[in-house]
């Protein structure tokens, strides 16, 4: 029996019969893994370092990680991806592709953290309390997914989704595992742990690569052109994108008071809690976005929009139910799995505006399909000033105005796109492999 993990020949019987898109099972079943990885993580770092306020510093870095690394190397995988499928195609050597996409990505890693240097006096003293090592920290792990999102970008490309898988799943494992074994000798350091989270995704790189699965045949010179068509709106996008996601416990931090510290701790788990649905969507998005994306490849429209309303049928039923579940059993399931203690109004709130990030997510996806990619920019961005505006004037407690920006943002971007994608099947927009391809790996955010 074969051993390796690329694709079967997708013309082949047996490749038709299959009922879900290639590479959905293996990406699936990381996304969970990763996904309970990282609740164990936050349970048991919290418990190791001496409880809420201690842990503060780490939940400040993990969404500040999260949202600098997906916004920025995201763009990178994708458009690395797109280009070596399409040298596959063409049968031609897709080593200088990937070195122009890495040169790039060292360009890209060496401007933000000049970026974070210049700004890191403030960032030590205004978001980590003056904890100069949990900037290292944020420096450290920036640069550590820049390699992890550039190795999933060519197993994409090559259709080696279980190497991909891989690279994703093993990121929440080896962390839990550092954190695991911080904790069994008694350490209590905060550094230690926001090390665990900086150098976590080098250990799957490292594997993938020694087994030979981020090889590249030589092939004729790449140039730019080949590999920045839709660079600049995909990474203003996905930089928009996922500061969004993250930016409710990154502000709360900010705005909170010294002496709020279990609350930023508490709030982020809220965070977390609240975006389980949107977790899950993430798995099945892969299996329902190639779907409809063949639909309006083949201009088979109609069904295109059949199949989305079904779509958003499904977000919509998942995302009232997780609001009325956050509302009615999220405080008790908040304090069984962190002991941490917010309102159900609070998680409701935060429970709806993830169903709304979702629906505003699976709607920039079918837009990115139709060729939509300055489009999405643009309704991300405006996402973004709802979320200032809401922050600003929403409330003067802390908490809650934080809470109403994330909404006024989601609703923001939701209806912006929901608008867009209605222009661009009225008008008739076809999509192509490429803008197919960027359109599934949008997933602006990690477990």
């Amino acid at each position: 029996m074969a051993t390796s993990d690329e694709s079967p020949d997708p013309t082949s019987p047996s490749r038709e019969r299959l009922p879900l898109p290639e590479g959905t099972i293996p990406v699936g079943v990381a996304l969970l893994i990763a996904g309970v990885a990282t609740y164990a993580f936050f349970k048991i770092g919290n418990v190791a370092v001496g409880g809420d306020e201690a842990f503060a510093p780490i939940t400040s870095l993990w969404f500040a990680t999260f949202a600098l690394a997906p916004g920025f190397f995201l763009p990178l995988e994708q458009e690395l991806g797109r280009a070596l499928a399409h040298r596959r195609a063409l049968g031609q050597g897709t080593g200088p592709v990937v070195q122009k996409v890495v040169q790039l990505g060292v360009g890209l890693t060496i401007s933000v953290v000049a970026v974070i240097a210049i700004a890191s006096p403030w960032i030590a003293e205004s978001y980590f309390d003056g904890n100069w090592f949990m900037v290292l920290a944020l420096v450290l792990a920036f640069a550590s997914y820049a390699p992890a999102h550039l190795a999933r970008g060519i197993c994409s490309g090559n259709s080696r989704f279980r190497s991909y898988a891989v690279i994703m799943g093993s990121d929440g494992l080896i962390r839990i595992m550092l954190c695991v074994a911080l904790a069994v000798v008694g350490v209590t350091a905060v550094g230690a742990y926001g090390l665990a989270v900086a150098i976590a995704p080098l250990f799957a790189v490292a594997y993938v690569y020694q087994r030979g699965r981020l090889s590249s045949d030589d092939g004729p010179p790449a140039s730019w052109s080949e590999v920045t068509p839709n660079l600049g709106w995909l990474l203003l996008g996905s930089v928009f994108a996922a500061s969004l996601l993250n930016a409710g416990p990154i502000a709360a931090s900010l705005l909170a008071g010294d002496d709020q510290d279990v609350l930023v701790t508490q709030f982020g788990q809220g965070v977390l809690l609240a975006r389980i649905p949107l977790f899950l969507f993430q798995a099945v998005q892969a299996a329902l976005l190639p779907r409809l994306s063949q639909l309006a490849a083949q201009g088979e429209l109609d069904e295109f929009r059949n199949g989305l309303k079904r779509l958003m049928m499904v977000v919509l039923v998942v995302g009232v139910v997780g609001t009325a579940g956050a509302f009615l059993i999220g405080p008790w399931a908040l304090e069984v799995v962190f002991d941490a203690d917010l309102t159900g109004r609070t998680l409701a709130l935060l429970a709806f505006s993830s169903a709304c990030y979702m629906i505003a997510l699976a709607t920039a996806q079918a837009v990115i399909a139709l060729k939509g990619h300055a489009l999405v920019s643009i309704g991300w961005g405006i996402g973004v000033i709802a979320f200032i505006i809401g922050t600003w004037q929403g409330s003067d407690d802390v908490f809650r105005r934080v809470e109403i920006g994330l909404l006024a943002s989601s609703i923001a971007a939701m209806v912006t796109f929901g608008l867009t994608l209605r222009y661009k099947l009225m008008i008739g927009v076809v999509p192509d492999q490429d803008s197919i391809m960027d359109a599934i790996t949008d997933m602006p955010f990690e477990s």
